[in-house]
């Protein structure tokens, strides 16, 4: 019988992580029990799929959460390899309209030519593809540009992508899901700058009391802190289970 996992390809969050590779990035990789879903394809993912001895062909789905380059960098990469240079239609993309179309669109339209499913991300809008289900929790403020926070497969796993912190997501994120990823920025609440804070997700955490909640997408701040020391405090203070990702950890669920 197969086992569902993740794979975190990195945890690098904001410019400075990020673009100068103090921590890797390109998101994460859903495989759920063979069918395998990336979600947000930063820089490297591209190379370091191909580390983990993944084959591009054999993935399903791709999903973005929205444009950012640091969530959208290797997409078209992925997409032309995915589908062995157009030779095969195998993958499908779920992502925010403004993705492709619009001025800022992030995904080249002739690699659209080449998705079996093309499907665009709304709150509360359910989404499958195969044996996936994926359904936008809601909307977030994140810096101007449409942003998603995401469930799939009836909660089994949870994404909180970059967002301005909300009372609202205490009552609209899911409970008791098996896995949480919660894109954690920043130790302090940075007022100025729409990322999550160690500070604001911690009741999060409590009211979600997810089976295992992960930390990832640091800042430089958080690097420093030091994410493992973070994670283990917090385990402590909730009596729940919290981990930092590193960066090519494999979590199975």
């Amino acid at each position: 019988m197969k086992t569902s996992k993740i794979i975190f390809l990195g945890t690098a969050g904001g410019r400075v992580t990020t673009f100068r590779l103090v921590r890797r990035s390109g998101g994460f990789l859903i495989d759920f029990s063979g069918t395998k879903v990336h979600v947000d394809p930063g820089p490297g993912a591209f190379v370091y799929l191909k580390e983990h001895g993944i084959d591009y062909r054999d993935i399903d789905l791709i999903v973005l959460s929205h444009i950012h380059l640091d969530h959208t960098a290797d997409v078209n990469t992925l997409l032309e390899a995915c589908t062995d240079g157009g030779k095969h239609r195998n993958v499908a993309l779920f992502a925010p309209k403004s993705a492709v179309e619009g001025k800022d669109r992030v995904v080249l339209p002739y690699l659209l030519k080449r998705v079996t499913k093309l499907a665009f991300i709304k709150e509360g809008v359910e989404l499958t593809y195969r044996d996936v289900t994926l359904r936008a929790v809601m909307r977030h403020s994140h810096h101007g540009v449409e942003t998603y926070g995401l469930s799939f497969n009836g909660d089994k796993v949870v994404y909180l992508s970059c967002a301005k912190y909300t009372e609202d997501m205490l009552e609209v994120y899911p409970r008791k899901p098996k896995v949480f990823i919660i894109n954690t920025t920043f130790y302090r609440k940075r007022g100025d700058i729409e990322h999550l804070s160690v500070e604001e997700v911690k009741d999060l955490i409590s009211v979600c009391e997810a089976e295992t909640t992960i930390l990832t997408h640091f800042s430089m701040e958080m690097h420093e802190r030091g994410p493992d020391i973070v994670a283990q405090e917090l385990s402590q203070e909730l009596g729940l289970r919290v981990v930092a990702a590193q960066d090519g950890m494999v979590i199975p669920f």
